[in-house]
């Protein structure tokens, strides 16, 4: 009996089909050279890798707690490290977020779907 309420409360569940926001993050290396640290800071915690090779992408998804300002630091091979401030995020954003790391500069590319959900 206990594993047919289960199946029933799975079940129902799936049906409602349970959301919870999330902002999917690509940042891309259009720079020529590798990169050698990158940390993307969103509000109330952050990402990041060691390194991202030159042409290559990093993915990353995330739940935005909180609201605030997203920031990219980063180092380059010739040990600069640079900084770009991003949009503003509030709690229950979702959608995509792409940033492209250029030789002139940063952009940031939010589509119009990181939004508030509230």
């Amino acid at each position: 009996m206990r594993s047919l309420l289960a199946l029933a409360l799975l079940a129902s569940l799936t049906a409602t089909g349970c959301h919870s926001p999330y902002v999917e993050t690509t940042v891309s290396n259009h720079t020529g050279q590798p990169i050698e640290l990158l940390e993307i800071d969103y509000p109330s915690a952050s990402f990041g890798t060691q390194n991202l090779a030159s042409g290559a992408d990093f993915h990353y998804r995330f739940k935005v707690l909180g609201s605030g300002s997203t920031k990219l630091l980063y180092t380059d091979s010739a040990h600069q490290e640079h900084k770009s401030d991003g949009p503003f995020l509030k709690e229950g954003a979702e959608g995509s977020l792409a940033i492209a790391i250029t030789t002139t500069g940063v952009t940031w590319q939010p589509a119009p779907t990181v939004t508030s959900a509230r």
